[in-house]
């Protein structure tokens, strides 16, 4: 277990680790046990029960935040003719083809997320080894192979995140910054939530949703009471 420094322990200290918070109390303990000097990202966890290991029980997808993420991200698209012309006027940061396959080839990583239409995917099936570990790969699942670029470059520049399930059957998501009100960040979280509980395999069996919990950038993890949260199921 990694030795954790003084400001984390009297952190630690105002957090009860038995308990699971109403979101409008967890929040507000985010805040309180935020030890960064700088403006700390809030990130929601969720333990599932599903087995990633089964394909029917894979999770993945998109939201939009409806109060963004505190970060514009940096969008690469790949697209040629009028949909490369769509997208640089919906503000992609770099729109390309094979020049931008062969920057990433040659180690360039200067963008965030990556769209794609699907006459492109050809070529970008190449870099696949290359932005699927890092979780960059295009994928329709997530809205970013798609035709309608614009739409797609917009939703990821007003706080688009995308969201997948890991081998051990966690999803862990941003919901803003500690410097966010509160509200926005409860909102910001019940979107994420809804997402979730919208996602879920028809094949999963018992407890879906096992435990939740948000925390900062450095501060401790705080337990959600999902009961709390007002959602469209």
């Amino acid at each position: 277990m990694p030795k954790r420094g003084k400001k984390y322990l009297e952190a630690l200290k105002l957090v009860d680790r038995s308990k699971a918070y109403p979101i409008a109390e967890a929040i507000e303990l985010v805040k309180k046990t935020n030890i960064a000097k700088f403006d700390a990202t809030v990130e929601v966890a969720f333990r599932l029960g599903v087995d990633p290991k089964k394909a029917d029980q894979q999770i993945r997808g998109a939201v939009v935040l409806p109060h963004g993420t505190g970060k514009v991200a940096r969008v690469l698209v790949f697209a040629k003719g009028e949909k490369a012309k769509e997208a640089e006027a919906a503000g992609a940061d770099y729109v390309g083809d094979t020049e931008y396959i062969n920057k990433i080839q040659q180690g360039w990583f200067d963008f965030d997320v990556v769209v794609a239409t699907p006459d492109m995917m050809g070529e970008v099936g190449k870099l696949g080894r290359i932005l699927g570990p890092k979780g960059l790969m295009p994928n329709p699942k997530t809205g970013t192979v798609t035709f309608d670029v614009a739409k797609a470059v917009q939703e990821i520049k007003a706080g688009k995140v995308e969201y997948r399930v890991d081998k051990a059957g966690n999803i862990h998501v941003p919901i803003g910054k500690v410097s966010f009100d509160n509200e926005k960040l409860a909102e910001n979280f019940a979107a994420v939530y809804e997402a979730i509980l919208k996602a879920k395999p028809a094949a999963a069996k018992g407890t879906y949703v096992k435990n939740v919990t948000i925390t900062s950038t450095m501060g401790p993890g705080i337990k959600v009471d999902p009961s709390t949260v007002a959602v469209a199921q």
